[in-house]
């Protein structure tokens, strides 16, 4: 196959239930190379999960979070672009994969975001979810930055890659989700702890690029998205 070739890979923190139908729709898939679950220090078997449906393992220690997961994956990508995905991921299929990935294929973008049918109601509103892990993105535009991923916050990664892309000032792509839904933390965790992890969540991004620094990021990408 000629043109850009893709990795897919996917952090995972102890998510063997939902991991699966997430593999379904990449294993096999024509456009992916490689599919690598990166099993960020899980206890409920989700590495076990990965191999048994014939994913590439990595597998960390401990819990070091997203952006630590990412970098371990990362570190092994020999193709021209990665695409990222979610593990939680619901009603994900390989058609949706196809969406994300056209743009970069068809030479009318550098990057692609998602936007899932049940991202919060602003980011549907205004058309981006700047934080969406669902992403391809070439690897030319992190492959020299991969040390500077072990100096960021556990949820840095994406708009680490927002500061990349945007420096870069080339094409994006929205690709809309409507069929594809991540369940929130608060459901996976229950209430309170999932307030927890949201709070820390946003703490991770504000420490990253400041407390203001997302509505710049927005602001930007929109407007590649519209190059």
């Amino acid at each position: 196959m000629t043109g850009p070739r893709f990795t897919c890979l996917i952090p995972a923190f102890n998510e063997a239930g939902r991991l699966p139908g997430v593999l379904q729709a990449v294993i096999g898939h024509p456009r992916l190379d490689r599919v690598m679950v990166i099993d960020d220090g899980s206890t409920d078997g989700t590495g076990d999960a990965a191999l048994r449906h014939g994913a590439e393992l990595q597998r960390s220690p401990e819990n070091r979070g997203k952006t630590a997961a990412l970098r371990l994956g990362l570190q092994g990508v020999r193709t021209s672009h990665v695409v990222l995905i979610d593990a939680d991921l619901l009603g994900l299929t390989p058609e949706a994969v196809d969406l994300l990935i056209a743009p970069i294929v068809a030479g009318q973008a550098d990057a692609s975001v998602s936007l899932r049918g049940n991202a919060p109601w602003v980011w549907r509103r205004i058309g981006i979810d700047y934080i969406s892990g669902e992403r391809v993105f070439p690897m030319a535009l992190i492959a020299g930055r991969l040390e500077a991923l072990d100096h960021l916050r556990r949820f840095g990664f994406e708009v680490f890659l927002n500061t990349l892309l945007i420096a870069s000032d080339r094409p994006i792509r929205i690709v809309a989700w409507p069929e594809v839904a991540s369940p929130t933390k608060a459901v996976k965790r229950g209430l309170w702890r999932g307030i927890v992890a949201d709070v820390a969540m946003l703490a991770d991004i504000a420490g990253t690029i400041g407390v203001l620094g997302f509505t710049g990021q927005i602001r930007a990408l929109r407007r590649l998205s519209a190059l």
